[in-house]
This record gives C-alpha cells, sequence and structure tokens, in this order.
C-alpha cells in the first residue's frame, strides 16, 4: 500500500501505530507529507514556514515515543515559539522575528513524538475569524477556494482537510480552534481553561489545542500535552483516566439542552438551523434525554466585555515596551483593524478592564448554573456557514462595521472562552453547495471527557472521515 493511501486511510494514532510497527518508517511519512505540502498548498495558502531539513534531521536522529512518534505536525505562527525560528503572528511587522526561547508547549508536542514540519497561517494576531493576512494573503477553504477556511486557525484547518497532515495545532480565544473546524469539516476540541498550559492573555481566554480528522486523535494529543504548569495562573489537574479511553467508550444517558437561538442581533442561516436540529434528533436516537433549552446570557454585555478584554491586550503588543517588539508598532506596520483595536485599548482604563474581567465571571457564573441541570449543551457553531474571502476585512477603516460583522461566526463559540467550558466542533452537516457546517457541544468545566464521548458517539453514528473535499483527492 502506497504512503499517500496510508495517510488518506489512517487518522493520526493508525500512522504511528504502522510506524511503531515497522510497516512505514517516520521518514517515509514526512517526505510523503512534504510533497503534499509542496503539490496541495499553492491553492490553499496554509502553510508559511517550511521546516523540512530540521525534520528530516530530527526523524533520523530517531523518533521520541509518545503516542504520535515519528508523525509530522504543523505549529499555527501564532504564539507558537521554538527558539530561532519565526514568529510572525499572522502580521507582517514580526515578518523578520525569531524566537529567543521555546515555548513549554513545544516541549509538550516534542514529548508526543509530533515532528514539527512547518507553521500555519493565522489572521494578524489572530483578531479575524478569516484568515486573510496582508502578510500571507487569503487561506482558502480547500470544499471551495473562494470561501474563508476560517480563523484565526484557518491555516491548521485547511492543511488538515486538504490531506496534508491528519491533525495541527490550533489555539482558541472566541473560537478559533472551532470556527475553522466548522468551515472545514474537522473536529476541533477547545479544552477547559486551565487543561493545557494557558496564560493570563486575553485574561485566560485563549487556549492551546488541535484540529484533527478523528475523536480520538484530539483525545491522545490532550492526554500527552495536558497537566499542570509550573507557574502559570490556571492549571486542571490530569485526569486519572485518560481521554483516549473516554474516547472509546459510550457516555452513557446524557441530559443534552439544544438551542439555535442566536443573539437576538444574529440572523441563523437555515442550514445552521438544520444542521443543529438534526444532531438534537441524532441525540435522542441515541438514548439520550433531549431538551430545547438555552442559557440566559446578555450578549450585549459580553461583546462589550470581550472587545475591552482584546483592546487591551492589542494595545499592550504594540505599544512601546512589550517584550515581542521593545520598539513598537506604527499605523502602517499594521492592518486597519489591529491599529483600530490597540487605539481602543490605549482608552481602557483600569476600572474597565477589571469591569471587562467581572463580567467574564459572570458568564462563567450563569453557564454553571445553567450545567447544573444539563451535561452538554447543543448549538450550532456559526451562525452562518462559510464566509466568501473579502467579506470580513481588517483593513476596512470601521471599528464598530467589522465587529459586527465577526458576530454571526462568534455568536455562539466566544461565551465558552469567557466561561472556561469544553466545547467542541462537530462536522455533522453539509450545504447543498457542498459546504461544511459544524454543531457545537460544549459541557461542564474541566468535563472533556464527556464531551470525547458523546463526540465519538456521532462519529460513529454519522461519519465524517472519508469525506474529503475537491482539494484533497
Amino acid at each position: 500500500m502506497s504512503v499517500d493511501v496510508l495517510l488518506d486511510d489512517h487518522d493520526g494514532l493508525a500512522l504511528a501505530d504502522l510506524i511503531r510497527r515497522g510497516e512505514v518508517s517516520s521518514l517515509e511519512i514526512l517526505e510523503a507529507v512534504i510533497a503534499r505540502i509542496e503539490a496541495r498548498d499553492p491553492a490553499v495558502g496554509a502553510v508559511v514556514h517550511r521546516f523540512y531539513d530540521d525534520a528530516r534531521a530530527e526523524l533520523a536522529a530517531g523518533a521520541s515515543g509518545g503516542p504520535f512518534a515519528g508523525l509530522p505536525f504543523l505549529l499555527k505562527d501564532l504564539y507558537t515559539f521554538q527558539k530561532g525560528r519565526p514568529c510572525g503572528n499572522g502580521s507582517t511587522w514580526l515578518k523578520d522575528y525569531r524566537a529567543p526561547f521555546d515555548d513549554p508547549m513545544a516541549g509538550r508536542w516534542r514529548a508526543a513524538g509530533l515532528t514539527v514540519v512547518g507553521k500555519t497561517a493565522t489572521s494578524e494576531f489572530g483578531l479575524n475569524v478569516s484568515t486573510e493576512s496582508r502578510q500571507h494573503g487569503p487561506t482558502r477553504n480547500p470544499w471551495n477556494p473562494d470561501y474563508s477556511a476560517g480563523g484565526s486557525s484557518g491555516g491548521a484547518a485547511a492543511a488538515v482537510a486538504a490531506g496534508m497532515v491528519p491533525l495541527a495545532h490550533a489555539s482558541d480565544g472566541g473560537g478559533s480552534i472551532r470556527i475553522p473546524a466548522s468551515c472545514c469539516g474537522l473536529f476541533g476540541l477547545k479544552p477547559s481553561r486551565g487543561r493545557n498550559l494557558t496564560s493570563d492573555a486575553w485574561a485566560g481566554l485563549a487556549v492551546f489545542h488541535a484540529v484533527t480528522r478523528s475523536v480520538r486523535d484530539s483525545a491522545a494529543l490532550l492526554d500527552a500535552t495536558c497537566g499542570p504548569p509550573r507557574h502559570l495562573p490556571y492549571s486542571l489537574p490530569k485526569p486519572e483516566t485518560s481521554f483516549l479511553e473516554a474516547a472509546g467508550r459510550a457516555p452513557g444517558p446524557l441530559r443534552v439542552a439544544w438551542s439555535a437561538a442566536p443573539p437576538e442581533d444574529v440572523a441563523l442561516h437555515p442550514d445552521c438551523r438544520s444542521a443543529v436540529e438534526a444532531a438534537a434528533v441524532l441525540a435522542a436516537e441515541l438514548g439520550h434525554e433531549v431538551e430545547e433549552a438555552a442559557p440566559a446570557i446578555d450578549h450585549q454585555n459580553l461583546r462589550a466585555a470581550m472587545v475591552t478584554i482584546v483592546a487591551a491586550n492589542i494595545a499592550d503588543s504594540l505599544s512601546p515596551g512589550n517584550p515581542l517588539c521593545p520598539e513598537g508598532a506604527r499605523r502602517g506596520d499594521v492592518e486597519t483593524q489591529s491599529w483600530l483595536f490597540a487605539e481602543r485599548g490605549r482608552q481602557v482604563t483600569a476600572v474597565q478592564y477589571l469591569r471587562a474581567v467581572n463580567a467574564v465571571r459572570q458568564v462563567g457564573l450563569a453557564l454553571a448554573g445553567f450545567f447544573r441541570r444539563y451535561d452538554v449543551l447543543l448549538t450550532p457553531t456559526l451562525a452562518q456557514p462559510p464566509a466568501r474571502l473579502g467579506v470580513l476585512d481588517t483593513m476596512r477603516d470601521d471599528f464598530d462595521g467589522f465587529n459586527r460583522a465577526v458576530q454571526p461566526y462568534v455568536a455562539f463559540t466566544q461565551m465558552f472562552n469567557m466561561s472556561g467550558q469544553p466545547a467542541a466542533s462537530l462536522p455533522l452537516h453539509w450545504t447543498p453547495q457542498g459546504l461544511p457546517v459544524g454543531v457545537q457541544i460544549a459541557g461542564r468545566v474541566g468535563d472533556e471527557a464527556t464531551l470525547l464521548a458523546l463526540a465519538a458517539q456521532f462519529e460513529q453514528a454519522r461519519p465524517w472521515f472519508d469525506r474529503r473535499p475537491p482539494l484533497a483527492p
């Protein structure tokens, strides 16, 4: 069987098992992945940095252990630091930046057996829900190149959907794992706050994990990378039972709430409604107790708090004295929306920032109360299918207009960044035009196990692994 066929027919865990058994070598897999990146990326625009020779040398020296031993991996080019390697954060301003240190997560990915072969495109500073930066241009959706792959982890999702690698690193501060997973027909889990190494950037809203083709790859990677940090402000202990084991067992009857109700000023596309309604029916068929219900969330207050927190962080990133680029940025160095966010952030007072952080905590309290009654909440991932490229334009000189345009893509996702709860997008629906539409499941803080078990149950009932876009022949 050719290595190309192996890459199509196996997820990451299965490929690593073939490597361990000697049925294929890690170098053979690497060369096939490199060939795919070179052949497929020109049509997609997902991979922005290539480390082929370093990867070859690393594997030639002997693959490390871990569940994914010898498997190529792509890192998102957003605050992922490996000593001596670029980390441009999607910005022309930082195109020459080289990291002076290794991020602790880099060591955890290495210990999982993953070999970094390159880095993927992101929107500038992760601000846009579509990946079409001034630095690298648009990342195209493998299902239709006129449409967005989502953001800010659009490069990661496009690369996995196009069959370049079976899994890729992604991060999520308001939906940036789940949004591109929905747009590209993948599984994307945002872990709980503190499950992986979580800093206080964006007030703890942002977390690291991955987009994958299979649920079990996501579970196994989380097993390998989770655990308490030594110095960061949020921490959840490793669970007694592995996430991979959880994904391999039936979840038992769950109390599932479902809702297709977006904020009142956000329109819900019929396909997004159909996706969640069909998933609710499927959940009932699988033996779960299903009820239509939604948490009471003040979405206007949530949005205002999100803008305040993100704007203050961007102002810090662009101001003189920031360790990343101590001289600071000028307006023309960055995209218009990045500059407007920074301008807004410079106006934020300490009192306003503290009140925004308190609003985040209030969202967490409201959702905690809701999840005392239900085990899982089922919603659309997005209120709209993937956007056409150019619709979400960070060069537009209209701060409020840009933020309104983003709302249909974060309406169901960003509340769970605020609450710190785990949430995942499942590829359960496609539009008549062939574009993926995800369904989101969310659970209690620290209860990724239930979500992974339910996701695997959905995956078995409505398999998606063999669905391939036109750009993944």
